[in-house]
């Protein structure tokens, strides 16, 4: 049994600027092919299909050529033509050179936004479909913040979808994903899919599930997964801030033959979630970014720290926001990790930056209206290390403040991620991050913020929970819940 393993993920923001380039995906270890593409993530995914798809006898895995995420994470726009066209040509070529298979893994994400491209993940699995032929087949993972509907099963097998946010169930959807697969080949499981999509537009920082009516949500599908045999429901959540057409809410659901039953749960799930679309809309507050900052300064005087201020709003990595209220507030004791600035990082990797040199310079800013204008910060460089594959600079100033400055947008999940030679992280009573839900992972869930605020800037920027002030092109709010008077005849009344 061979089986053919390729690797294509972002969630592209398409608002902003900067283009995801064919250098943005090129740098030491990517492309990654063989074992390296299959060792390369061995939390996530790839780590969870390969582990279990070498527990059977008899499988061959075969890592195609194929692009790891972009060296800027998140924090980049469109996926040019020329990059999409160059590694998705590799792969395919790669098929074609290196088959037959039996089957193919595609660990994808589902909110890949490409210039000119509707449906990318689609595209992928048509024409990996022409490549290895009808009798092979394909099953991808996906990320729940994909945007899909059912084309990619029109092409593809099976699809297998991360349920939490935070994302803690990456490597068993994964496991889930090569277990089903050899199934399906040694003919033990015949796909029957159904996709319901719902006309329901949600902003990611509410999608936690952690708290109802999310986390219900999942609950239902797990119980369904649990009372019906070889039934796996997938939950899309949506990722609103990618201008593409397959937006919102989407259910699927897979059965072993048994069409019926795939459109019963899914049509279940759906109307569930019509019944329930307040709620999806009210999972947490968001504060002004001023208003947060000076709750944070309230709690630090009450003693209730560590405050954690995420900031879910800034895509670029760039925005100020929060570094301009804490010095305007006069807040002491706080971290702010990071302010992406690549120029900077250029200029003091080139001077040769050490700890103990003076700072003084303007950072951030600038990369688009949502980043706001460059802060200057005086102070005493006091880290300069790696991390993230690139340089990173910490810089204390005012009172037992920090900042650190890195190359690209940052999401700090772990308080782990920030344990260094620079500082200790017991000396600051606020740390503000750029996050949605990630970070809850790590400073939430383990109980070590004793608060804990959401923020964004004033204005409707492009990771704001008001999506209606983003200029969308290719997506009408009206046709989805909150912005439109929408019906969704699908859903029953009990």
């Amino acid at each position: 049994m061979r089986i053919a393993v390729l690797h294509f993920a972002h969630e592209t923001v398409t608002f902003l600027p900067n283009d995801t380039t064919l250098g943005d995906f090129t740098y030491p270890g990517s492309p990654a092919s063989g074992e390296a593409l299959l060792a390369h993530d061995p939390r996530s995914y790839m780590g969870g299909f390969v582990k279990v798809a070498r527990e059977y006898d008899g499988v061959e895995l075969v890592g195609i050529e194929s692009p790891l995420w972009p060296k800027t994470g998140t924090g980049s726009g469109w996926i040019t033509e020329e990059a999409y066209e160059t590694f998705l040509g590799r792969m395919i070529a790669g098929l074609k050179e290196q088959g037959p298979f039996d089957g193919v893994y595609l660990s994808l994400h589902g909110a890949m936004g490409v210039r000119g491209v509707a449906r990318p993940e689609a595209d992928i699995a048509r024409r990996v479909r022409e490549a290895v032929g009808r009798r092979a087949f394909i099953v991808g993972t996906f990320d729940p913040h994909g945007n899909e509907d059912a084309e990619f099963l029109a092409q593809a097998d099976m699809a297998f979808t991360v349920k939490y946010f935070p994302h803690y169930d990456s490597h068993l959807q994964g496991q889930r994903a090569a277990r089903m697969l050899v199934r399906a080949i040694r003919g033990d499981y015949v796909p029957a899919a159904v996709t319901v999509k719902v006309p329901i537009i949600t902003p990611t920082v509410l999608q936690w599930t952690g708290a109802s009516p999310w986390m219900d949500l999942v609950q239902r599908a797990l119980v369904w997964e649990a009372r019906e045999p070889d039934v796996y429901v997938n939950v899309f959540f949506g990722f609103p801030f990618a201008d593409v057409p397959d937006v919102g809410l989407t259910f699927q659901v897979m059965t072993n033959g048994n069409a019926a039953l795939a459109k019963k749960v899914a049509d279940d799930m759906a109307s569930w979630a019509w019944r329930r679309r307040k709620g999806l809309l009210n999972t947490a507050g968001v504060y002004p970014i001023p208003e947060g900052v000076r709750l944070a300064k309230e709690a630090m005087a009450r003693g209730e720290t560590p405050v954690v201020l995420a900031d879910h709003s800034d895509r670029s990595g760039y925005a100020t926001w929060i570094l301009k209220e804490v010095i305007a507030q006069d807040l002491s004791d706080v971290l702010i990790a990071t302010i992406a600035d690549a120029k900077v990082i250029d200029a003091l990797k080139g001077e040769g930056v050490k700890v103990g040199d003076p700072f003084d310079r303007e950072i951030g800013g600038l990369a688009d209206e949502s980043a706001g204008q460059p802060v200057r910060v005086t102070g005493t460089v006091v880290g300069a290390h790696e991390a993230h594959g690139t340089l990173w600079v910490s810089v204390a100033f005012g009172r037992n403040n920090v900042v650190l400055i890195s190359r690209y947008l940052t999401q700090i999940v772990e308080p782990s991620e920030l344990a260094g030679p620079a500082f200790d992280l017991a000396q600051f009573k606020a740390i503000a991050i750029k996050s949605r839900v990630h970070f809850r992972r790590g400073f939430d869930d383990s109980g070590f913020a004793k608060t804990i605020l959401l923020v964004e800037p004033v204005e409707p920027f492009l990771g704001t929970v008001r999506l209606d002030g983003l200029p969308y092109r290719n997506v009408d709010l009206k046709n989805f819940y909150p912005y439109g008077d929408v019906e969704f005849p699908q859903a029953r009344s009990s």
